[in-house]
């Protein structure tokens, strides 16, 4: 329940931000420093998700805390093939590439600051689409059954806030700092640690022990 929340107030987000766009132009980003309280209620609220993933809280999802040692349940069996961080590389490598064009763009002022920031807020959308509906990171890279094993499940911020490089400001920097120090508490533990990461080796990703069961609305989806 909690993500089709978050889906709804990030698509509305994406809305309004895209609706300000739009009437403003130019203006946009000036327009929305004249909103303080809507700048920092969309701050606030995306730090309080990076912060409860930093310090990892019962009242998040299994899969972003597997990289701690305390919720490793050993299955007895070793890493006979570890893929994960060869798999991701070629994710990151997409994602670069990918936001290398709209870096282009914007070094060539055929997009704004203004459209780096409504990206953002696009991907944010996307961040839950993948997670209740379709991921081409999990279909077309990793190859995982579901979103308790990714990999890169911890990388989600790091990612929706990449456009807001080109944005400097308290708010934009301060969410971009915040996501890249849980990507490195993340990559650290996945490469001291692999067999947390790993369902042959870590109990604690067995789907008798998944509280999301998300992959069971996905599999409606795919019969329907």
């Amino acid at each position: 329940m909690a993500h089709y929340v978050k889906l709804a107030i990030r698509t509305v987000l994406f809305v309004a931000l895209l609706w300000l766009y739009v009437r403003n132009g130019a203006q946009f980003v000036q327009t929305l420093k004249k909103l303080p309280v809507l700048l920092a209620a969309v701050w606030g609220m995306f730090v309080t998700e990076i912060v409860v993933r930093l310090f990892s809280t019962r009242f998040v999802s299994p899969g972003s805390q597997k990289h701690l040692v305390r919720n490793y349940i050993p299955t007895g069996q070793p890493i006979t093939e570890n893929k994960i961080h060869r798999y991701v590389l070629n994710v990151a490598l997409a994602w670069i590439g990918f936001n290398l064009i709209f870096g282009g763009l914007y070094l060539a002022n055929v997009i704004d600051r203004g459209f780096m920031i409504l990206l953002s807020a696009a991907y944010a959308v996307c961040d839950e689409v993948c997670i209740l509906f379709f991921c081409p990171f999990h279909q077309w890279f990793l190859h995982h059954q579901c979103c308790t094993v990714c990999r890169m499940y911890n990388w989600n911020f790091t990612m929706i806030f990449t456009p807001l490089i080109f944005v400097p400001g308290i708010y934009t920097w301060s969410l971009l700092a915040l996501a890249l120090a849980l990507l490195v508490q993340w990559e650290l533990a996945a490469h001291r640690h692999p067999e947390c990461f790993l369902k042959q080796t870590n109990d604690y990703l067995s789907c008798q022990r998944c509280t999301d069961k998300i992959c069971l609305f996905k599999k409606q989806i795919k019969k329907s």
